[in-house]
């Protein structure tokens, strides 16, 4: 299979051109390359990986205000350079890293003489690409405005999909969409089309060749986009043509009520944002890359040393009416109890509990050693979500107002929400939200948002977004409820590995109310989402308990070692491996916090999964499983259970998943 691949790319390229000028760029390793080359004035590249085609001839280009640099190109040069960096963060997957790739600065001028150099940076698994402008002549223009880019992935043939669709404008609750908030399809084929019309959002998943029913891929692909800040659009990708594969798409013109523009606009010199493929023959570079961040550099200096941690959140099982003093002092008690950090209160707090009273309660959590994180509406005129507090947000004389009080009672940060656009002027309010509220030392998390694009690395006060959909849907409805294992087994290989996810709650009620009895059940066991808090990278997470599951076990509160698991739970680790997994099915990743490994696994489907581990890092010691026991006959829950292990010499562990259930090995 990998040599007709290789045959069907040599083919391809020779078709496309006999005499074009052509620059390679290799990873350091040499595995995977990128081939730039021209035909009949337009520009193309191909990328192998171990002799495998992953991308056929894929198009590249821009047209601009300044300029069509699509078509009538001629070659002027290509510089080749290397880009290699040592860096250091708390909130990703790994708290050390180290880049290295090759790049080349390949320049084109277009039909008028003018320039547009595009830039390949590639590393062992990722490729990185970007395109520059420069100014006009003296006395001529010194901005340009994006309307398109031709930017293309044609993926190789037979290759099939898991992609979640971008949505329409200005539908669903309160006309707040698009918010990367709708279902994935697994396994799908290319020429299949999305739900909506509109594409796919980032980041979008492919297996490459292989066997659908043995789960065997010649090589795994995904693409995503990082470095978006208020110079530029989010962009996502089209359906899929036969002519040009998958296409770099901007925003809908219809999204914020049709005001501010689908296009880019950029002061010259200027770039793009960065697009972004990771490969391999095996999903490990996929779970594990960094190039998100790899490739951009902080936009300011943290005023503080944000802190990681937990926090509970009353509103995702008691709802609206929680948000009262009463039940929010609940919720500080059961994050002291436990040791959390913090406490989340969500939306009207202003009206249904009250400026005044807000100080008090701040007061309170302080003398419990908990921070509040308080939410807002994003809005400005962008949709019709009504919640409270509203216009404090959107501009900046609402921002700093808000924000000195937030930080004269002692508030931890925000978490802003209802966003429903990609358009530049929604990326622009992204950052100075984030800008001005790194002044007043406040941490951010969005919802209703967005996919982060290197933002972690880019806005040191940045915590996490949702950009999925997320657990208030395991509330809302009981096929959400069903389907929580699927979206989870998808997370680690897609959405969560390119940007911190806050998928909002560890649940550990087993059913969707207050009274934990009535409404539809939870379908995954007590220890999936113990796993879940280790599968989902973030580093302020959401463990969602309350009063009642800290009640004894008899009287139906949370087991004595879930409890203490849940107590010490870390947020930030220093190192994530990939040990096991197919996307939506299950996962198995080990994270190292320190010296000390925890492996986590999640079963989405509803049978039991056998598997041998290879776990190298716990060879010879005995470790904890946390497990589940098969469900007794006309008893629907199974029992966790956790039992002292002794791993063998060779580090192999034989472990089963229980059908919606989970997996902790610690030492």
């Amino acid at each position: 299979m990998k040599k007709a691949l290789l045959i069907l790319l040599v083919t391809a390229v020779s078709v496309l051109t006999a005499t074009a000028e052509k620059t390679v760029v290799a990873s350091p390793d040499g595995r995977l390359s990128v081939t730039v080359l021209d035909s009949l004035g337009r520009l193309y590249y191909t990328v192998s990986y171990e002799g495998i085609c992953v991308l056929k001839p894929s198009i590249l280009g821009l047209n601009t205000s300044i300029g069509d640099f699509t078509q009538g190109l001629t070659f002027k040069g290509s510089k080749p350079s290397t880009m290699e960096s040592d860096y250091s963060m708390k909130n990703i997957k790994f708290s050390q890293v180290h880049f290295k790739a090759n790049c080349a600065a390949i320049t084109y001028n277009n039909a008028k003489g003018r320039p547009m150099t595009v830039t390949f940076c590639v590393a062992d698994n990722d490729i990185a690409f970007r395109y520059s402008l420069q100014p006009l002549p003296k006395n001529e223009r010194l901005t340009a405005v994006v309307y398109s880019e031709a930017t293309s992935f044609m993926p190789a043939d037979g290759t099939t999909t898991f992609l979640s669709p971008q949505s329409k404008p200005m539908v669903g609750w309160q006309r707040t969409k698009p918010s990367y908030e709708e279902e994935y399809k697994a396994g799908a084929a290319m020429s299949d089309r999305s739900a909506f019309g509109e594409g796919y959002t980032f980041p979008c998943l492919f297996k490459i060749g292989g066997s659908s029913e043995q789960k065997t891929a010649d090589a795994w692909m995904l693409i995503s986009e990082t470095g978006v800040d208020g110079n530029y659009v989010a962009s996502h990708l089209s359906d899929y043509s036969e002519a040009a594969g998958y296409t770099i798409t901007f925003p809908n013109e219809a999204e914020m009520q049709g005001m501010g523009s689908k296009w880019a606009a950029m002061s010259l010199p200027a770039d793009t944002p960065w697009r972004t493929i990771t490969v391999g023959t095996s999903l490990k570079p996929i779970v594990e890359t960094t190039v998100a961040y790899d490739v951009v550099t902080p936009r300011y200096e943290a005023t503080e040393d944000y802190k990681a941690g937990r926090y509970t959140w009353s509103w995702l099982i008691w709802q609206d009416n929680s948000v009262n003093y009463d039940d929010q002092v609940k919720m500080i008690d059961t994050a002291s109890e436990m040791g959390y950090e913090y406490v989340l209160v969500d939306g009207c707090w202003d009206t249904q509990i009250g400026r005044d009273k807000m100080e008090t309660l701040a007061a309170y959590a302080k003398q419990k050693n908990v921070r509040l994180l308080l939410w807002y509406n994003s809005n400005g005129y962008w949709n019709d979500a009504p919640q409270t507090p509203h216009d404090c947000m959107n501009t900046a004389l609402a921002r700093n107002r808000e924000m000195k009080w937030l930080k004269s009672i002692g508030v931890a940060g925000i978490k802003v929400d209802f966003f429903g656009s990609d358009k530049q002027p929604m990326m622009q309010l992204y950052e100075d939200i984030l800008t001005d509220a790194n002044r007043y030392g406040l941490q951010v998390i969005f919802h209703g948002c967005t996919l982060p694009r290197g933002w972690e690395r880019m806005y040191p006060n940045f915590v996490a977004s949702e950009a999925a959909l997320a657990s208030e849907n395991v509330y809302f409805t009981e096929h959400h409820a069903k389907q929580e294992g699927f979206e989870l087994c998808m997370h680690p290989f897609c959405r969560n590995t390119v940007a911190a996810f806050d998928w909002g709650g560890i649940m550990m009620n087993r059913h969707m109310s207050r009274d934990n009895k009535s409404r539809h059940r939870r379908w995954t066991t007590d220890t999936f989402e113990m796993a879940s808090g280790i599968v989902l990278q973030t580093s302020v997470n959401c463990v969602a308990i309350y009063p009642n599951n800290l009640l004894p076990a008899a009287d139906g509160g949370m087991l004595d070692f879930q409890k203490d698991f849940l107590k010490k739970l870390p947020t930030t680790w220093d190192e994530v491996q990939f040990i096991d997994g197919y996307p939506t099915e299950y996962v198995v990743l080990a994270r190292r916090a320190d010296n000390r490994w925890y492996v986590a696994g999640l079963n989405g489907t509803n049978s039991a999964k056998t598997l041998t581990l290879s776990l190298p890092m716990m060879a010879g010691q005995t470790v904890n499983v946390y497990s589940d026991e098969v469900a007794k006959k006309g008893d629907s829950d199974s029992t966790p259970v956790i039992k002292p292990v002794k791993i063998g010499k060779k580090g192999t562990l034989k472990v089963t998943l229980q059908p919606m259930g989970g997996l902790i090995i610690t030492e």
